[in-house]
Formats: C-alpha cells, sequence, structure tokens
C-alpha cells in the first residue's frame, strides 16, 4: 500500500535532495524501500465500493478466460413458477395477495425492468476506469547491414543487431495525481572495432508523476463522474420502482377486470334464468288459452336477447381472463395455458365511509412518489455536472516531477592498435564479462542519477466550449427544478382526482344498492300484478330486466370502487407498501 504514496515520499525529500548531491540516491532508496514490486502496487488498489461489479485481476485464471473466449453470451430464460402450488382439483384459485406474488415472480415486464437499473449500475464502475492502473510492456528487435563510407565506421560493413525493451506502470489517483515507474533499456551487438562494450547492455528506471494545482485538483473533484453515476443508479432505482407500481397497478386491474366479467355473467345468468321461467309459463298459458298467440313473440324476444347476452358476456369473461394469464405468464407454460381460474376475492360493497383528507394525501404522494424523488434525484446530478463544468473552465496548471536511474552493462573490450592506418582489425587484449545484472547493479545503485521539476501551465484565452457546458449547466438545474415543480402540481392534482373518485365510488355504490332493491321491490310487485291478470307481459318483461340492468350495475359501481381505490394507493406512492412488496 505505501507505494502508492511514492510521490509523497518523493516530494517530502526533496529539500535534502536540494541540500546534498548525495540525497539523491538517498532518497531514491527511501522511495524503492516504500514499494519493492510492480506486483504490489497492483494488489493494493484501494478503491471499493459495494455496488461495483466483481473484476477479475491479470494474475486470476478467469481473467484472461473473459478476455479471450469468443463464444456468445447464453441467455436461459426461467419458465413460470409456482403455478403448481395453486393448483386446486385442475384449477388455478388464488387470492388477490398470492396473484401479486405470482405477478412478481413470472411477469416478464416486471423482470425487465429489474434488469433495466443494472445498466446503472455497470456504469458505477465505468466511472471507477479512469484509476484503474495499466502496465505497458515492448520489446522489439532490428537487425540492421550497413556500408560504410569511412574508417572510422570501426567496420567495411557494419552490422548491428538493437533489442530495445521495456515496461511501464501507469495509474491516476482520486486525488488528481498521476504517476509512472517504469524500466527501459536496450541491448545491442556490433561488429564495430571501435566498440568498448559488446554486447551494449543499457537500463534506465524512471519514476515520474504529475500534480495537478487548479484543474482536476482534490479528491471531490475527480470523484465527481463516480457521485453521478451513483445519483443516476439511484434515480434508476427510483424509475423502476415507479415503473414497478405501475405495472402492478395494471396487473391488479387486470384481476378486478376478471372479477367483474365473473360476476357479469352471473348476473346475465339470473336473467336468463329468470327470461327463461317467464317464457315457459307463457307457453302454458298460451297452450291453455289464456293469452293469444301474438302475446308469445315478446317473451321469446327476451329470451333471445339475454341468451345472446350471456354469450357476450361470456367471451368477455374469457378475453380477461387471457390477460390475467399473461400477467403470471401461465400462457407460457401448456399445461396452465387453458386451465380455469378462479378467483376468491369478492366484490362487497365497501363498508368504510369515513372522509378522506385531500391534503393529508397530497402530503403523503410527495413524501412516497418514486417519480417525484427520481426528479428531485435529478437536481442533484445537475449540481454535480455544474461543478465538473466549472472545473473545466479552470486554468490547467500542474507540477511535474522525474527521476531516472541509468545503467550499462555487457562485455567490456579492451583493444590495442584501435588505429592502425593500414585498414587491418586491431587487437583484443581482454574481455571483462559482463551482462544484465551489471546493468541492474548500476541502475538500482542510483550510479548515474538524474532528476528535474517543473510547471506547466496551459491557460486557454478564450474558452468557448466550457463556458457554453457552464451555462448549459445552469440551465439544465432550472430546467429540472420547472420539471419538478409541474411534476408536484400533477401529483396534487391526480390526489385530487383519485380522492374525488373514490367518494364518487361509495356514493355511486349506495346508489346502486338502493336501486337494486327497488327493482327487486318492482318485480315482485308486477308479478303479482301479472298473477291476478291486472297488468301485461310487456311491464313484467321491463321490470325484469331494469332487475338485471340494477344488479349488474352494482357488480360494475363496486368493482370500479375497487379500482378507484388503487389509483388513488398508486397516485399517492402508498402501492407497493399497502401490498407488501419491497423493491430492493
Amino acid at each position: 500500500m505505501r507505494f502508492l504514496f511514492l510521490p509523497a515520499i518523493f516530494l517530502r525529500n526533496i529539500p535534502q535532495i536540494g541540500a546534498r548531491p548525495g540525497a539523491v540516491a538517498r532518497c531514491c532508496s527511501r522511495v524503492l524501500r516504500a514499494g519493492t514490486v510492480l506486483c504490489g502496487i497492483l494488489a493494493c488498489w484501494p478503491l471499493a465500493a459495494q455496488e461495483l461489479l466483481p473484476s477479475t485481476r491479470f494474475y486470476q485464471g478467469d481473467f484472461y478466460r473473459e478476455r479471450f473466449d469468443t463464444k456468445l453470451p447464453r441467455v436461459d430464460l426461467e419458465p413460470p413458477t409456482r403455478l403448481s402450488d395453486f393448483q386446486i382439483d385442475g384449477k388455478l384459485e388464488f387470492s388477490l395477495r398470492s396473484y401479486l406474488e405470482l405477478v412478481l415472480a413470472n411477469n416478464t415486464d416486471m423482470q425487465v425492468q429489474k434488469l433495466s437499473v443494472e445498466v446503472q449500475r455497470n456504469a458505477i464502475t465505468r466511472a471507477f476506469a479512469p484509476f484503474d492502473p495499466v502496465v505497458t510492456a515492448n520489446f522489439n528487435a532490428t537487425r540492421s547491414e550497413t556500408p560504410t563510407d569511412t574508417a572510422l565506421a570501426g567496420a567495411v560493413t557494419l552490422s548491428q543487431l538493437s533489442q530495445p525493451y521495456g515496461i511501464r506502470y501507469l495509474q491516476t489517483l482520486e486525488s488528481g495525481t498521476q504517476y509512472s515507474a517504469g524500466f527501459d533499456g536496450v541491448r545491442t551487438t556490433t561488429n564495430n572495432s571501435f566498440a568498448t562494450f559488446n554486447p551494449n547492455i543499457t537500463g534506465n528506471f524512471r519514476l515520474s508523476f504529475s500534480q495537478p494545482l487548479l484543474r482536476n485538483r482534490g479528491l471531490y473533484i475527480n470523484r465527481l463522474p463516480i457521485m453521478v453515476a451513483r445519483s443516476r443508479y439511484r434515480q434508476s432505482q427510483y424509475n423502476m420502482q415507479d415503473q414497478i407500481m405501475r405495472l402492478l397497478n395494471q396487473a391488479e386491474l387486470a384481476y378486478w377486470s376478471v372479477i367483474e366479467a365473473r360476476e357479469a355473467l352471473k348476473v346475465q345468468e339470473q336473467g336468463l334464468a329468470l327470461q327463461d321461467a317467464l317464457l315457459k309459463r307463457s307457453q302454458r298459458e298460451l297452450e291453455l288459452g289464456a293469452i293469444s298467440a301474438l302475446e308469445i313473440y315478446r317473451p321469446q324476444q327476451s329470451y333471445a336477447t339475454a341468451e345472446i347476452q350471456v354469450t357476450q358476456a361470456r367471451y368477455r369473461l374469457q378475453q380477461a381472463e387471457d390477460v390475467l394469464r399473461r400477467q403470471i405468464s401461465a400462457d407460457l407454460d401448456p399445461a396452465f395455458r387453458n386451465m380455469p381460474l378462479v378467483l376468491t376475492e369478492s366484490t362487497l360493497p365497501p363498508q368504510d365511509d369515513r372522509p378522506l383528507d385531500k391534503e393529508a394525501h397530497v402530503e403523503t404522494a410527495y413524501r412516497m412518489r418514486p417519480d417525484l424523488k427520481s426528479s428531485l434525484q435529478a437536481l442533484d446530478i445537475d449540481d454535480l455536472n455544474f461543478q465538473s463544468a466549472k472545473n473545466r473552465i479552470q486554468p490547467d496548471l500542474a507540477l511535474t516531477g522525474t527521476y531516472n536511474s541509468a545503467g550499462r552493462g555487457g562485455n567490456s573490450v579492451t583493444r590495442t592498435n584501435v588505429f592502425v592506418g593500414d585498414g587491418r582489425t586491431s587487437a583484443i587484449t581482454r574481455i571483462i564479462p559482463g551482462g544484465f545484472g551489471d546493468t541492474l547493479g548500476q541502475v538500482f545503485g542510483f550510479d548515474f542519477p538524474a532528476y528535474g521539476f517543473g510547471l506547466t501551465l496551459r491557460l486557454p484565452l478564450r474558452d468557448r466550449a466550457g463556458t457554453a457546458d457552464l451555462a448549459d449547466a445552469t440551465i439544465n438545474k432550472r430546467l429540472n427544478s420547472l420539471r419538478a415543480r409541474s411534476l408536484e402540481q400533477q401529483i396534487r392534482q391526480e390526489v385530487l382526482n383519485a380522492v374525488t373518485q373514490v367518494e364518487n365510488s361509495r356514493a355511486s355504490v349506495r346508489l346502486a344498492q338502493v336501486a337494486l332493491d327497488f327493482s327487486q321491490k318492482n318485480v315482485d310487485a308486477e308479478t303479482k300484478r301479472y298473477d291476478l291478470g291486472v297488468t301485461t307481459i310487456f311491464f313484467l318483461l321491463d321490470a325484469q330486466t331494469a332487475l338485471t340492468n340494477s344488479q349488474a350495475n352494482l357488480v360494475t359501481q363496486s368493482v370500479q370502487y375497487r379500482r378507484n381505490l388503487l389509483t388513488l394507493l398508486r397516485v399517492t406512492g402508498q402501492l407497493l407498501e399497502e401490498r407488501g412488496v419491497t423493491v430492493e
């Protein structure tokens, strides 16, 4: 870990370097003791966060498997789950709560929303990319044969083999400091008779750093992209909660649509039974001569109309059930695709007549609505973008420093009569063996040091792009502030409308109950009148039709109350909490 603070250690010893020439070697010795090898640098990378993706390192086997694997990713879609848990006697039977559990587990749109957040989570990992260390290594070999035109070239045909090599480690810290450590050199062999080292092996160990003093200086500025990514991740979570709440609202509406269609079918079947009984009675009266043949057509027409209404109600129920099966993905499994559905919730009229506090519901919506939280989160992103734009228009002033240590190795060649003058090759009197170890010994013995410091200033005389970016950041914050206020107004209007609709539904259900009571009494009265012969079958059929319509209206108003109550929970942001749904 100490190697990460290499520039600080070097800077701390600057006074010693300036005071005594021999202090250079001691300073660099401290630097080398702070971190010995580059692998230690990689192992001590300090940046970590819970939301980051797991990333393999270069010394792990998965690192190479991930980068060189040519297989395309395989996506295996899971079949719908837990449907068999609700299978009873060849039917799917579930309450509203169990149905919503199946929706959350199997609904395809729900799974899409859950995965959409992962993209923003990956963006957090991407925001750490500027601080990732990089290692660069190189090696080259060049053989050259060149004719010479002077005796000083050392050979008639000069043959050389040059093999440069190097490795460099580069990293940027969160403070903006960029530092590098590297080793490079070259190995050269030649037939030059003047060469005193053959092969000649040179090496250089270089340390350098650059510290921004104005632009990009400090932890806060350099972590702005990370904070923006995290804010966008939180914003995507709010958006996901909002979408899941809307999808849950649609799923529950589908549940109540099936119940409404089921109860409507029962009402039409009861109406058909009444029409059937009246038709049979009319046919019996016709056989006995109590009525004329002209009176039988009206009961027959009413019965036929009731049959049509039953058929239409049955198909509406089938369509509603198909929608519900899609919500729980039962349509994907042939075993449950056509299985009958049994919903246990009833359409009992509401019993809670307490008045609703509109302002309290509005305040709840302001506190709970995820779309409003997302809009307010956008303001936080705007503040971060403003700070980033303001940083980019500052002058770019940086303190730089370098330290270099050189070395040389190879076979040392001693010659006599180097300049013989008659074209003969000079004689070699002694060869002192040497190699790469000699180069390393001189490099890290700091026998030939070179160091320096400097200041670099980049001052744009006119920065139009930066000025425009700063102006855009200001405008975007104002726009998002206005959008947030507009959303608050919209939420208030939605809550007020939803409360009004709930209260209206309560009144409509009570009126439907009263109308049903009167329709039933009217049917009983018309039946007695018809039995006494003081009324005609027209009025009796009309009374029965009115009774059927009243029953259907009560079902419609009761289900509509459930829908309006569901809408109120959605616009106040309480739907997930009321249904026991937790979004992680």
